[in-house]
């Protein structure tokens, strides 16, 4: 039994792997190129230049104008990005927790967006939908969230790098985050594969059932869920590619699943770092499922009224 158990393992991740590394390769390109892409605008002054231009917006959800800058870091970076810049300015509590919350909607649009694409979902809705969750947070938490009196003052020195430290900075980085990616990819495919291959992917489907369910998402999409809730689109991509080409989850499945985790992934890592910064915890949380619940029950009665009313 164990020696069966064992030969069905390895036969497991020899069949997973080929595609894993594909993927994997793809991804670390996409994320190199767009961070290169970013840190010469930022070093350029765009990225300031382009958040400028959003100041009147923040200033109506209640945030000050260089709050949109860590907006815009975010949006085209990733949270890190975004909370470095947070650091340098003077927000108390409520801003945090606002600004976090549209920061989660939307950090890492472009690679994200990518992964989204990939499994087949529209890109221009997936950014559409995504960028106008930020501002409906955005606008709703600063209707409903209380006053606060809180400040917190973190003060940074800013240093301007030369070009060839920028350089130097951007390789290391993007380096080490490639590492990093490499290894939570192949171990989460290989993983997928594994609990797939012994069923515990149907148990946990049975056992999410009725939060799936909640949220109008498919049972069969649980594990998936799991991946973007813990780890985020990124490093779960190899796993979302792979189910989404295998045909074991079907298209409607998927776009339903994006539509949901396009606004609610990360939750694990990202919450807890803006929460270390100020922002409240169960604000970030509760506001995106709200809206992500609304998301995917809005996408349903849409398929559902194309089916009816615009049949194949």
């Amino acid at each position: 039994m164990e020696s069966t158990a064992f030969q069905r393992s390895i036969k497991s991740i020899i069949e997973i792997m080929p595609k894993t590394l594909k993927t994997c390769l793809w991804l670390i390109r996409l994320t190199a190129t767009i961070t290169l892409a970013v840190q010469i605008l930022q070093y350029i002054n765009v990225i300031e230049w382009l958040s400028q231009y959003l100041n009147p917006i923040f200033n109506l959800i209640g945030l000050p104008g260089e709050a949109s800058l860590a907006f815009v870091s975010g949006y085209f970076v990733n949270v890190y990005s975004a909370i470095a810049v947070m650091a340098t300015l003077d927000l108390d509590i409520r801003a945090i927790t606002i600004l976090s919350a549209m920061i989660l909607c939307s950090h890492n649009m472009i690679t994200e967006t990518a992964v989204q694409k990939k499994t087949g979902s529209s890109a221009i809705r997936m950014v559409i939908t995504r960028t106008a969750s930020a501002f409906i947070i955005g606008f709703a938490l600063n209707y409903i969230m209380p006053e606060s009196a809180t400040s917190v003052i973190i003060e940074k020195e800013s240093i301007k790098l030369t070009f060839m430290e920028m350089l130097e900075q951007w390789f290391y980085s993007t380096l080490k985050l490639a590492a990093m990616m490499s290894v939570l990819i192949v171990a989460l495919s290989i993983l997928q594969r594994l609990l797939s291959e012994f069923g515990v992917i149907k148990l946990l489907s049975k056992l999410l059932r009725p939060i799936l369910y909640l949220f109008g998402l498919p049972a069969k999409t649980s594990f998936l869920w799991i991946v973007a809730n813990t780890l985020g689109l990124a490093y779960g991509a190899a796993v979302m590619i792979d189910e989404a080409e295998s045909g074991k989850i079907t298209q409607k499945d998927i776009d339903l699943l994006n539509h949901h985790i396009g606004i609610s992934h990360s939750n694990l890592e990202d919450v807890i770092l803006l929460a270390s910064i100020g922002a409240m915890a169960w604000w970030l949380l509760l506001s995106r499922w709200a809206l992500s619940f609304l998301l995917v029950w809005e996408l349903r009665l849409e398929m559902a009224i194309k089916k009816k009313f615009l049949p194949l």
